[in-house]
């Protein structure tokens, strides 16, 4: 059985949350929910966050132990870009993009 959980419209960069989701993936939901703790990136919160909900809606929904339970697929998505800019030398415009992304989580039992 697998259990899933999105977070969308994150405001932080895909490429950054990247760097802590391939921390947890494939680990047990408590030993990763443990290691994202201690972990000092900005993602961390979001996507622990993230697991959690996951892991709620397996015990809530499905009755699943969360013992049982391990991250199968973990992903960054590209979300929306806020386009905005500042003045630069010379009169000219300099683009300030302010990307989002959005986390997805499935969680999966551990096989016997």
């Amino acid at each position: 059985m697998e259990v899933r959980a999105v977070s969308k419209y994150n405001r932080m960069s895909p490429r950054k949350v990247r760097l802590v989701i391939d921390l947890v993936r494939g680990l047990d939901v408590q030993e990763s929910l443990d290691l994202l703790r201690f972990t000092t990136k900005a993602a961390a919160k979001v996507v622990a966050k993230t697991i959690a909900s996951a892991a709620a809606n397996a015990e809530e929904s499905y009755g699943l132990a969360i013992d049982e339970l391990y991250v199968a697929q973990i992903t960054a998505d590209v979300g929306p870009t806020l386009k905005r800019g500042r003045a630069g030398a010379r009169g000219r415009w300099k683009p300030i993009l302010k990307r989002s992304a959005h986390i997805t989580v499935v969680l999966a039992e551990k096989e016997a």
